[in-house]
């Protein structure tokens, strides 16, 4: 993303696009804040669960297409974008009737989650793509460097090579969502 790729795809000069946007950070947080913008406005469930749930995989779904969009979230921390995505998480913790002195670690968490395992799909999913392999052949040479770790020091990682060859991206990661919800949950009341 620069100033001269894009003033080619619009078909005009880098000057008109300097007028709008002082630098290059400006210009990742308007596209940033766009796409976040489109994201969220259609994440709508059932319950406070659901929509948590929706949001989270609109989310990941946005970095997958966008792998320069869960680096750039991290870095104008406190500017919009991450403020579209804070408040409708908010709104559903609160919908949830957590108390609100864990409010904020509750949806510090989700955030979290949403942004790093997202983010770090989508870079996965870059570097597949720029060593030239599909899904499938990254998680194979992935899955047959781990299953020849040291059996003694590593026998989690390598009891995951043979499951890591076929899972599913997005499954794994609305069950790490779930696993948040029920904490989240279990504060209720407390």
């Amino acid at each position: 993303m620069t100033f001269r790729a894009l003033a080619e795809r619009l078909a005009t000069g880098p000057g008109a696009i300097y007028w709008h946007m002082a630098d290059k950070s400006d210009l990742v947080t308007g596209a940033c804040d766009t796409l976040i913008a489109r994201t969220v406005q259609d994440c709508v469930g059932a319950t406070p669960e659901a929509t948590i749930r929706v949001l989270a995989l609109g989310m990941f779904d946005a970095m997958s297409a966008h792998p320069w969009l869960g680096a750039a979230l991290a870095s104008p921390a406190g500017q919009l974008p991450i403020v579209r995505i804070l408040e409708p998480l908010g709104q559903q913790v609160c919908a949830l009737g957590i108390p609100e002195d864990t409010r904020w670690a509750a949806v510090s968490a989700l955030v979290s989650y949403i942004l790093g395992v997202g983010g770090q799909n989508a870079a996965n999913g870059q570097l597949a793509r720029t060593r030239g392999l599909d899904r499938s052949e990254f998680l194979d040479a992935v899955a047959t460097m781990w299953s020849q770790l040291n059996a003694r020091e590593y026998p989690f990682t390598r009891s995951l090579a043979v499951r890591l060859r076929t899972h599913d991206d997005r499954l794994d990661f609305l069950t790490g969502i779930d696993l948040i919800l029920r904490g989240i949950e279990s504060t209720r009341g407390s």
